[in-house]
């Protein structure tokens, strides 16, 4: 057994086939002065050629897995049109007489390099990209037009180094059982595409193998864990067969809840919401039965390109969001880049601690003309549904303060191009930073709703980046002081009289339903995948069992002691 990290859950059973890495035996032969127009215009024919390739990938995949994933083949696109890199080739083949394809390669590698060298999980992972784009250039520079494919009508689980969106482009997803790549991360645009595909995938298997996987090698890899087998014996085969059965049976058993109100046995209800990226998980969202969107992450909008968004673009997705919905709420959050999340069109400095550093409402407040263009977006999909306005890591009452204004600045010029919008949207907060914990009290009186942010709050009140791998175990979010922190939080929301509702993992944790329910928490938003498990727990939990939890868990020492709390909790049930 190897353990490396799961991307795309599911269980997936059969033969390897690993997918050839691309080599090029380029040259190093100079090129004339008579020739280099030549030359240059191989590398404009190539430049058509891939980017006609690109529009027609992105058509054909856009049935598969709608438009967010398949909006990321313009980042390729975009990869070719930037005139940093073009002007890198060109510079080579002009300075050093090289042919086309040299200085292509040459430009790629640099980019790479420079990429993979950035203490940037996002951008490293957008080092892929640019390789891609140049393999794809190179292709068509080379005349080597054909993709590297496993037998056709044949099941298989592909295996590579690393899987750039157009390699899964051209795979067939009918015989595809699932993916493992020795490289790569959970947010790279492959594993974004194996999620829409609902394909198991598992990466990062790097230096986890004892040996090299080959073509025809028999896999299990579950990519829920993570965990990849190779050449198992056939008792561990037969018992994972079962596996996957149960969890077929069981996704199916779920669904049968899917209409069924989350109320507690003893009469307790809760309303369920769903976190999301795009519009495609709203659909998921809404087949698994959530009552709304408590968390709709809009910076996937600006992600992977080199110019904004338009106005009108994001108002698009906000409204057919706000239609899905059918008036159910729809929570949106304001940008929130920067940190682990980056944009080509704005520059954020090399920072030594960037979860600390410019991001979120910072830069929204800072360039003001993004962010207000981004509002007036929300103001006018509001037009169409249920919206509220959420600001995230809000520190200070006077960020909240400068951010309305901005809000009341959109709301003004729409009135004068007399676009319509509802003038009575409700703006929240999150609650993600412990300064906003401390003065949650003053913070409620601006605003109409908290939603407490517990990924963020536990990275902050613990010091710990749960990405980093030495410290990843002290990443806790039961920890004493995070329990007190949810407490506080509560507390001041509830003597105000706004509501307060919970958005980060520990949301869909079925473990800290006792916590919820004794806080008084009655909304909750989390991840697509967990709604429907949550749900089946939840419904068959009483409220009466968590009495007086929290109160316990304030005078607990340690989070195992808060553990066993939760435990005696469910056994109650």
């Amino acid at each position: 057994m190897a353990k490396g990290t799961g991307a795309s859950p599911g269980i997936a059973i059969g033969k390897a086939f690993v997918l050839p890495a691309w080599e090029w035996d380029l040259s190093d032969e100079m090129v004339g002065v008579d020739d280099l127009a030549l030359e240059f215009e191989k590398l404009y024919d190539g430049i058509r050629s891939s980017k006609d390739e690109l529009q027609h990938i992105k058509k054909d995949i856009f049935n598969l897995i709608g438009e967010e994933e398949s909006n990321i083949f313009d980042a390729h696109l975009a990869i070719l049109e930037d005139p940093i890199f073009m002007n890198e080739v060109q510079g080579i083949m002009q300075r050093q007489f090289k042919v086309a394809e040299v200085a292509v390669k040459e430009t790629i590698d640099k980019f790479v390099n420079m990429f993979e060298l950035l203490d940037d999980s996002y951008m490293k992972e957008r080092s892929a990209d640019i390789r891609d784009v140049g393999n794809r250039l190179l292709k068509h520079l080379l005349g080597e037009l054909d993709e590297p494919a496993p037998p056709a009508n044949h099941p298989y689980i592909l295996v590579s180094k690393e899987l750039s969106p157009s390699q899964l482009a051209h795979l067939d997803n009918q015989q595809m059982l699932g993916i493992v790549t020795l490289q790569g991360g959970a947010t790279s645009h492959a594993a974004i595409m194996a999620r829409a595909l609902e394909v198991p995938f598992v990466l990062g298997m790097e230096g986890k193998l004892e040996k090299p996987i080959v073509t025809g090698d028999l896999l299990i890899i579950d990519g829920e864990d993570g965990i990849v087998y190779v050449n198992p014996v056939q008792e561990l085969v037969e018992e994972y067969i079962q596996r996957k059965k149960s969890l077929l049976a069981h996704r199916e058993w779920l669904q049968e809840i899917v209409n069924v109100p989350p109320v507690t046995l003893d009469g307790q209800f809760m309303e369920l919401k769903a976190n999301i990226s795009s519009l495609k998980e709203l659909d998921l969202a809404l087949k698994n039965g959530a009552s709304g969107v408590g968390l709709f992450r809009t910076e996937f909008i600006y992600l992977d390109r080199t110019t904004l968004p338009k106005e009108e673009e994001q108002f698009e997705v906000y409204r057919q969001a706000a239609e899905k919905l059918q008036g159910k709420s729809l929570i949106i959050r304001t940008l929130d880049i920067g940190g682990d999340k980056s944009a080509g069109f704005i520059s954020i400095p090399e920072e030594d601690n960037p979860s600390l550093g410019y991001r979120a409402i910072r830069i929204s407040l800072d360039r003001r003309d993004i962010f207000k263009t981004q509002l007036k977006a929300i103001l006018r999909a509001s037009h169409y549904g249920s919206i509220k306005i959420m600001y995230p890591m809000i520190s200070s009452i006077d960020e909240v303060r400068k951010a309305n204004l901005v809000l009341d600045q959109a709301k003004k010029e729409l009135i004068e191009l007399q676009q319509p919008f509802d003038a009575e949207i409700e703006v929240g907060i999150m609650i993600e930073v412990p300064a906003a914990v401390i003065i949650a009290d003053q913070l409620a009186e601006e605003v109409q709703f908290f939603s407490i942010g517990t990924n963020d709050l536990t990275q902050y009140v613990l010091a710990v980046d749960r990405m980093n791998e030495t410290i990843a175990h002290l990443y806790d979010p039961y920890h004493p002081a995070i329990i007190r922190m949810l407490k506080m939080t509560v507390d001041a929301a509830q003597r105000q009289g706004i509501p307060v509702s919970v958005c980060g993992e520990l949301a869909g944790d079925v473990r800290a339903i006792p916590l919820w329910l004794d806080l008084g928490i009655n909304e909750l938003s989390m991840s697509v995948q967990s709604l429907l498990t949550f749900k089946n727990r939840f419904i068959h939990t009483r409220k009466s069992a968590s009495k007086k939890l929290i109160e316990q868990a304030i005078a607990c020492k340690t989070s195992e002691q808060i553990h066993l709390l939760l435990e005696q909790c469910r056994r109650l049930n």
